[in-house]
């Protein structure tokens, strides 16, 4: 890999998680019923109403919490931090310079900056007969299936507004990095109906971000025996859902797989298939 596409990489993987604006304070308007009184206030009074002045909490955000991936990024097109996209680089150059076969896929992508990343290095590497795989439901989490799935019970992924990202908004996300090409796939619902119609033959790497038991359990099951020995698993939620860390268990005992499991940060981990 020469250090035009070396640096084209870093620098893309510095900007899909906004690593450098970490260094100021970020804005994020206050919502509820007060606030909007406030801002009509603002918007229609004579003094401010060309400030374009909205009622705000300042959020402040450390390099330490950006580099491992432990904040909401307000701006930023991943959360998964530079540690992790780090990770999901070093995985795809060691599969393709291994000619290990196989697409890529990431199940749960919020606003898309990891799968973008993973076109990124295919177009670095000019690969054009391999496919990124978009999974997600561009609706938020699902509500706990608590009959069925125990371990998600209580569960309350899904009221978070900030996980909702529509398709549309995530091929916008695509565009912004001229990266919308012919070989990304998207593949839109939940992954109780997608994963296992999903028309994928061959996965080089396979990366998990569902957080739930139900949403990791579905991943594996669908997608792991497509997995190309030489791959890699990539579970983005071990420590940070008991739910996902459950499931990835479940799963490995029920198969009997033995690979070590490596930490890549505080919350995630990653496998190579033998």
């Amino acid at each position: 890999m020469n250090k035009l596409q070396l640096s084209y990489l870093e620098l893309l993987k510095k900007v899909l998680i906004d690593l450098d604006r970490v260094k100021y304070s970020e804005y994020l308007p206050i919502e509820g019923r007060i606030a909007k009184v406030i801002n009509w206030f603002l918007k229609n009074t004579r003094f401010y109403h060309k400030q374009n002045a909205y009622v705000c909490n300042k959020v402040e955000y450390s390099y330490e919490k950006r580099m491992n991936g432990e904040d909401w990024p307000l701006y930023a097109d991943s959360m998964i931090g530079y540690k992790r996209m780090s990770n999901v680089q070093n995985c795809m150059i060691d599969v393709i310079q291994n000619n290990i076969p196989g697409d890529f896929i990431e199940t749960g992508v919020w606003r898309g900056g990891t799968v973008i990343f993973m076109a990124a290095i295919l177009k670095a590497f000019e690969i054009t007969d391999r496919k990124v795989w978009v999974a997600d439901s561009f609706e938020g989490l699902p509500k706990p299936n608590e009959e069925k799935y125990e371990a998600d019970k209580g569960d309350k992924h899904y009221v978070f507004n900030e996980l909702k990202v529509s398709l549309e908004n995530v091929m916008d996300n695509f565009r912004k990095y001229d990266l919308l090409g012919d070989n990304v796939k998207f593949l839109k619902g939940w992954f109780s109906e997608t994963l296992p119609i999903a028309p994928i033959e061959k996965l080089a790497v396979l990366r998990l971000d569902g957080d739930m038991y139900e949403s990791t359990m579905d991943g594996l099951v669908n997608l792991y025996p497509k997995l190309s020995v030489g791959g890699y698993c990539i579970i983005d939620d071990w420590n940070a859902v008991v739910g996902c860390k459950k499931a990835v268990n479940d799963y490995i005992q029920q198969h009997n797989i033995t690979a070590e499991i490596i930490t890549i940060d505080n919350i995630a981990v990653y496998w190579k298939k033998s």
